[in-house]
C-alpha cells in the first residue's frame, strides 16, 4: 500500500475537504449510490469523515457505516463526528487494506479519491469484492484518474463488471468469481 501521509498533510487535506463539501455537498454524490435505510456501507479511505454523517442518516439506525482509513487522525476525526452527532451506527476501522468484515457483508462500498494513491490495487480490489454482497455496489470516484485508467483497472482482474456512469461516480457490481477465470486474490489462474 502507499505510505501514510504526515499529520500536517492530513490536517491540510481535511481543511480542503471542508471547503469542497461546502461548495459541493456530499449528498449529491451519495444520491448516485442507491443507499437505503438498513444497508451496510463501507467508506474505504474515509479521511476526516466527509461522507459519514449523510451516510449514517441514509442507512438509519437499522443500518451500519464502516469508516476505514489508514491514518489514526482520520479515525479520531470520524469518532469525534459520530460522538457529537450521537451516532451509534458508525464503526471505525484502522487499516490500510483488510477490513476485518465478513464475506458478503456490505451493500455499498464508497471508494472515493483513494485508488490513485495505491501502489498495487489488486489486494484492495480483492478485499472489496470479498466484502460486497453479490448484488452490492462499488461506488467509485477519483479526481486524480482518467476514465481510460479507471475502467480497465477496476474490471481488469475479473472482479467487477463494466460500470454505470453517473454524473459524479461510477457504479461497479461484483462479478461472481466462479464465472471468471480469476482467483480470489486477483491474480490470473494458472
Amino acid at each position: 500500500m502507499a505510505q501514510r501521509q504526515s499529520s500536517l498533510s492530513f490536517r491540510l487535506m481535511a481543511l480542503e475537504f471542508k471547503l469542497r463539501d461546502w461548495l459541493s455537498p456530499r449528498r449529491a454524490i451519495l444520491a448516485e449510490t442507491g443507499i437505503e435505510a438498513g444497508m451496510r456501507v463501507l467508506d474505504y479511505g474515509c479521511g476526516p469523515g466527509s461522507y459519514i454523517l449523510p451516510v449514517a442518516e441514509m442507512v438509519g439506525e437499522a443500518g451500519s457505516v464502516y469508516a476505514l482509513d489508514r491514518h489514526p487522525l482520520a479515525i479520531a476525526s470520524v469518532r469525534r463526528l459520530s460522538a457529537r452527532a450521537g451516532l451509534r451506527n458508525v464503526e471505525t476501522i484502522l487499516s490500510d487494506c483488510n477490513t476485518g468484515l465478513g464475506d458478503g457483508e456490505v451493500d455499498v462500498v464508497l471508494l472515493y479519491d483513494v485508488l490513485h494513491d495505491i501502489h498495487d490495487p489488486r489486494p484492495l480490489l480483492a478485499e472489496l469484492h470479498r466484502v460486497l454482497k453479490p448484488e452490492g455496489i462499488l461506488s467509485f470516484s477519483d479526481r486524480h484518474m482518467k476514465k481510460e485508467e479507471i475502467v480497465p483497472l477496476l474490471t481488469g482482474e475479473g472482479l467487477f463488471d463494466s460500470p454505470k456512469r453517473g454524473r459524479k461516480t461510477y457504479s461497479f457490481s461484483p462479478l461472481d468469481p466462479s464465472s471468471s477465470n480469476r482467483m480470489k486474490d486477483g491474480r490470473a489462474a494458472e
